[in-house]
């Protein structure tokens, strides 16, 4: 183990920008295969729930937040899973919980006759995909910073956030023409050859060292990243609005191509963070966050007063742009806030928070949805972006606090 760590350290302070970046993708590839499958039944499931299975808009806003309910649960589980036990076995049991996702969305296509079942299935094909969500996420990210050295952990972050929008982006679209052409079952059957292309890939990658020391309790790491992680729930709000009803809201407006917003607030996101791959290590991560969580907050905007589809696409894009850097931005400065030994439970226990977030927003949206119609949903998204931004700028503005993170880190 100490031999491993000291012979991966030696060469990391020589590497160039470049090398770092091809030690850093092996990795992220694991995320874009996780998140490509996240996103083949994320633009057609609210449909089929509401329009072909014919239950309510909450219960469609449920089908894709009960992935991030067991997300949420599992995501400090998977931080000390990978802490202690390996981030490489850790993804590998993320890739295997996929493929049993899909394996239940390819039984969906067989009980469209029978409603309640349907709907059953559709729902534990989501928890278990939470739960392969959270271990290969968290392992992925881990595995890059053990390749690459704790230095570049916003460029990690960076390339993780790149490929599992980049993997939404591709999904989505995709999962709407492979439903029309073979209905669910297709889907699940793509599905479960996505995870078996992850297992080929990641298994020929050697484990990383472990840090060895004295774990914080999980309350402490808590403490730590809670404010981090508040304002990045605040913000996912929007993410998680668009993702949930987007089609839905295209429906209700007789526009087409509802798949392709999605596609936009991806592609934009990925645009972004390529264009400032270094802004973090150059600026730090709140100030980088608040310029971020301004532009969401002008295209969530957007959407609210969205009276054409063109409006749509631009505040879909520019949400997507500015919520780009958000995660690696608060990320940084909460990673900081542990020991290395235990980074992996603080990335856990912070992204958390989205998961929470997403959790929640399916069914939130969804009830104001059933209330005053959809416009009000970006509205409602962009508050919460404001208070994100507030928190922000208050945690910036704190040195007690930087100092507190400062000694934390130094324990």
């Amino acid at each position: 183990m100490q031999e491993m760590s000291a012979t991966s350290t030696i060469p990391l302070a020589r590497t160039t920008s470049g090398s770092v970046t091809l030690r850093i993708l092996p990795t992220s590839l694991q995320i874009f295969l996780c998140y490509f499958a996240i996103g083949l039944p994320m633009a057609i499931l609210p449909s089929v729930v509401h329009l072909q299975l014919h239950f309510n808009t909450v219960l469609a806003g449920l089908a894709i937040s009960a992935q991030y309910v067991a997300t949420v649960l599992s995501r400090p589980q998977a931080g000390r899973m990978a802490d202690q036990v390996g981030a490489r076995r850790t993804v590998l049991s993320g890739l295997v919980a996929c493929g049993c996702s899909g394996i239940c969305l390819f039984f969906c296509g067989f009980l469209n006759v029978l409603p309640l079942a349907c709907l059953g299935l559709i729902l534990t094909s989501r928890l278990i995909l939470g739960f392969g969500e959270s271990w290969l996420a968290t392992g992925s990210s881990l595995w890059g910073i053990g390749r690459v050295g704790q230095e570049h952990t916003a460029r990690v972050i960076s390339w993780s956030g790149i490929c599992s929008y980049g993997g939404l982006a591709i999904g989505a679209p995709l999962g709407v023409w492979i439903e029309k052409a073979w209905g669910l079952s297709g889907v699940g059957v793509v599905s479960v050859a996505v995870s078996c292309l992850g297992l080929l890939t990641a298994w020929p990658i050697g484990e990383v060292a472990t840090p060895e020391g004295e774990p914080l309790a999980f309350r402490q790491v808590l403490s730590r990243v809670f404010p981090h992680g508040m304002s990045l729930a605040l913000a996912t709000t929007g993410f998680g609005t668009i993702a949930s009803f987007m089609v839905l809201f295209y429906a209700h407006r007789h526009w087409a191509d509802a798949a392709f917003a999605l596609t936009s607030f991806g592609a934009a996101f990925i645009f972004a963070r390529l264009l400032f791959a270094h802004s973090i290590d150059r600026w730090g991560g709140f100030p980088v966050a608040r310029v971020c969580l301004s532009v969401e907050i002008a295209g969530l905007a957007l959407l609210w007063l969205a009276f054409n589809p063109a409006m749509a696409f631009t505040g879909a894009a520019l949400t997507g742009f500015g919520f780009s850097l958000v995660f690696p931005a608060l990320g940084v400065e909460a990673v900081n806030c542990v020991t290395p030994e235990n980074r992996g439970s603080a990335l856990g226990v912070f992204t958390a928070f989205a998961d929470l977030s997403l959790g929640l927003t399916g069914p939130v949206v969804g009830l104001i949805v059933a209330g005053v119609g959809y416009s009000p949903i970006f509205l409602f998204a962009g508050v919460m972006a404001a208070g994100a931004l507030g928190l922000t700028l208050v945690l910036s503005r704190r040195p007690a606090f930087a100092r507190r993170c400062e000694f934390a880190a130094a324990d």
